[in-house]
């Protein structure tokens, strides 16, 4: 059987990101019901019913590929493709009405995050990258920032309360830079990927949180991987980095 291009892949999982976050937005600031996981994150029938909607479209076009989601777990497949699906990254923004949430879709393949696609519904912004090809944003090239002083750098956090109960390195950074923000979950690492942040500091997560999210900074021309700079998807912490200002953010966070 022909194997399918990383274009056909990133085409695929784009539609099925568009697809999800359309269905995710008839819920968004509607009064959707919250329950709570057994680990006492919330959930809704927005984030159930968006990843019901990218799992049936990823397999209508690759049936033999594994898929793995937050919310209805693993199927059986050919490990070879994994396909990773966070239907809602920044559920609790979701809930509270603010848009800086997104759908969130990886594939790793032959375990080497190569297709990213992200959907920013709430403010309608479309990221792609495959590995080798480069990324967009609404199909446009993304490039990441060129700063090379912290001084005028901008610092993200997906939770600024984790990362400081987590090490020192939050607030080192946040008093040499020039601005920081609680910008957290997806939309952050894209706003790295866009040039629009310089650093993006995750202390805790989860594979389908950043499986997307890796080729995507990557092929910004960013740095993705842990807080010891080891370029990975697996670990318990994660961030992105402006390529010119890693070596001085590393000294920083890599004790952290």
């Amino acid at each position: 059987m022909k194997q399918p291009s990383l274009i056909e892949l990133l085409d695929v999982a784009a539609e099925a990101a568009y697809l999800g976050g359309k269905r995710a937005m008839a819920y968004f600031d509607a009064g959707v019901i919250v329950e709570h996981k057994a680990d006492n994150t919330p959930v809704t029938r927005a984030d159930k019913e968006a990843e019901v909607v990218i799992r049936e479209h990823l397999s209508s076009y690759f049936p033999t590929h594994q898929i793995v989601g937050e919310e209805h777990g693993k199927t059986v497949g050919d490990a070879a493709y994994q396909w990773y699906v966070d239907p809602i990254d920044g559920t609790k923004s979701f809930i509270h009405g603010v848009p800086l949430w997104g759908v969130v879709i990886g594939c790793v393949i032959d375990n080497i995050p190569q297709i990213g696609a992200v959907y920013l519904a709430g403010v309608d912004e479309l990221y792609l990258a495959a590995h080798g090809h480069g990324a967009t944003r609404n199909g446009r090239a993304c490039r990441s920032s060129q700063v090379t002083e912290l001084k005028e750098a901008t610092l993200l956090a997906g939770s600024i309360t984790r990362a400081v109960k987590r090490s020192d390195a939050y607030m080192t950074l946040a008093d040499q830079v020039r601005l920081n923000r609680g910008w957290g979950d997806v939309y952050g690492y894209m706003m790295v990927a866009s040039g629009r942040a310089e650093i993006m500091l995750d202390p805790a997560i989860n594979i389908w949180d950043i499986a997307g999210v890796a080729p995507i900074v990557r092929e910004s021309g960013a740095f993705f991987g842990n807080w010891k700079g080891e370029a990975t998807i697996h670990g318990k912490d994660a961030m992105a980095c402006a390529t010119p200002l890693l070596s001085q953010v590393l000294q920083v966070v890599s004790n952290g």
